[in-house]
């Protein structure tokens, strides 16, 4: 059972008495009030529909996709027609002249493939809801700077490319109107995070938490994101409940069927738009959390990038890491996840040198 707890303290489980289709993990001592688990589940009920909409993408002119091209080429809305306008009269235009060749878009810091090349180190959260993450601290220009630093620390021979894992469904403690205990990001706000990606040549993460909403869909709700060549997924589904199921009482889970289905949505996304590949990570707590992961099928233009999460000392998330990555499937890369104050909490952070040392060494960090 170390493996289920993967040093979380699951209070929010012991208090509903149920763990859904599992036992729950038995947990030493309570989790603190100001726990992550606590507040991400409080989080949105408490204040976060200032930022967040419940239903469906708005239709309003202000929802619009971003309209400026992201770097390493044109969008993809406005990549045809991308030569010189012509003259008008047949008889005017040289016969020599060639309509110039399009820029195939590119990752933010250049080429179209993401490994062996980069290493992708960032900060993850949600502005307003300081519990959720360093990225939702303060002045969003600021934190990306501050992740292109911490980025440089974990080059070890490879060109870092900072991310922005930025929340854009939110498990909520309650169902809300359509029941589905999830709220979406306001798209003001994730086109004001990826403005900053784009400023600094950084990778743009939306990371889903569904609740009992269909992940799939919350990713086809991202769409007119995710054409852009810097925009990828990371899906956390610890955070994905069966009917009946109430985030933060009990883990979730997915399984290589559902990832393999999301895989191929981005994939038809990357070949429909000649995008450069596009990231999508998902974050594992424990085993029960991904099932049957020899269904998961890599797909063209997809890089699959598993996360290992888990707060705790050095040596709990190093045996965390363990479990989590035996066993990985083939074409499937690694990531870890660290915790600024959680894992300091009674113990300290892992240092770069030691995330570093895990084998395989990660090439996803991601700091929360």
């Amino acid at each position: 059972m170390a493996d289920e707890v993967s040093g979380r303290l699951e209070a929010g489980i012991r208090r509903a008495g149920a763990a859904g289709r599992r036992a729950a993990p038995p947990a030493a001592s309570p989790e603190p009030d100001g726990s992550r688990r606590h507040l991400l589940t409080a989080a949105a009920a408490a204040g976060l529909g200032l930022l967040t909409a419940c239903g469906g993408t708005s239709s309003r002119a202000d929802d619009a996709a971003p309209k400026a091209p992201p770097p390493g080429g044109s969008s993809p809305s406005s990549s045809a027609g991308s030569g010189p306008p012509g003259r008008s009269g047949a008889a005017t235009a040289p016969h020599s002249a060639r309509p110039s060749k399009r820029r195939r878009p590119e990752l933010p810091r250049g080429g179209r493939t993401l490994f062996p090349h980069y290493r992708l180190v960032g900060f993850c959260g949600l502005p307003g809801a300081t519990a959720l993450g360093r990225l939702g601290t303060g002045d969003p220009e600021k934190r990306a700077a501050e992740a292109e630093k911490v980025a440089h620390s974990y080059a070890a021979g490879r060109e870092p490319l900072p991310v922005l894992e930025l929340l854009a469904t939110v498990a909520n403690a309650s169902a809300g109107p359509d029941g589905t205990y999830r709220s979406r990001t306001a798209p003001a706000t994730i086109r004001r995070f990826h403005r900053v990606a784009r400023d600094r040549r950084a990778l743009l993460l939306l990371n889903i938490q569904p609740g009992r909403a269909s992940v799939l869909d919350e990713v086809k709700a991202l769409r007119e994101w995710l054409v852009h060549p810097d925009v990828g997924i990371a899906l956390d589904p610890e955070w994905e409940m069966d009917s009946g199921q109430v985030p933060g009482d009990t883990y979730g889970h997915t399984d290589g069927h559902e990832l393999t289905k999301v895989a191929r949505y981005l994939s038809g996304l990357v070949r429909a738009h000649d995008l450069p590949e596009k990231p999508l990570v998902f974050h594992q707590v424990a085993t029960s959390v991904v099932g049957d992961q020899s269904a998961l099928r890599p797909q063209p233009g997809v890089a699959l990038i598993k996360s290992a999460d888990g707060i705790g000392s050095p040596g709990l998330k190093r045996g965390t890491w363990g479990r989590l990555v035996k066993d990985l499937p083939d074409g499937v890369h690694t990531g870890f996840k660290l915790f600024y104050e959680e894992d300091a909490k009674g113990s300290r952070l892992m240092t770069p040198k030691e995330v570093l040392a895990l084998r395989p060494q990660p090439e996803y960090v991601m700091y929360e």
